[in-house]
């Protein structure tokens, strides 16, 4: 039930450029790469499935780079799942047909309706919001 790389990695570069949009603000590949640690190859092509996907729009040119296509509160985190994992495909049991796989695909089907309803239910901005609350105890803790 965990994500994904290729997701964990969307979703920590989609909340860099979250925290940036009310300025209007562009990242470039290489600065979310060198901030976060991730390949740049492999960013790019996150990037770009999100760019398809209309999560980010691209801006060319020297300054250019990458920004959200819409603000972070209308972006939902399922939506950035199927966008860089595809859509969840049931496994078949046509093979396994006794009362006791019945009830753990049972069980799994709950669970995938649970995670989906927490992604739909979840925005980016719920995201950066939450990292900015721990971001702000971190300095206080500090002080």
């Amino acid at each position: 039930m965990a994500f994904s790389a290729k997701t964990e990695y969307g979703l920590v570069s989609l909340l860099e450029l979250a925290a940036i949009h009310p300025q209007g603000g562009v990242l470039q590949v290489a600065e979310i790469a060198a901030r976060q640690g991730i390949p740049d190859r492999y960013l790019e092509q996150m990037l770009t499935s999100l760019r398809r996907g209309q999560i980010l729009r691209s801006i060319r040119g020297p300054r250019g780079g990458y920004q959200l296509a819409r603000p972070p509160a209308e972006i939902r985190i399922a939506e950035v799942v199927v966008c860089l994992e595809g859509e969840v495909a049931s496994r078949g049991t046509a093979a396994r047909q006794s009362a006791e796989f019945e009830v753990i695909g049972g069980l799994e089907g709950r669970l995938e309706q649970a995670r989906q309803a927490i992604l739909e239910g979840t925005s980016l901005q719920d995201l950066l919001d939450e990292r900015d609350q721990r971001l702000q105890s971190q300095v206080m803790y500090f002080i």
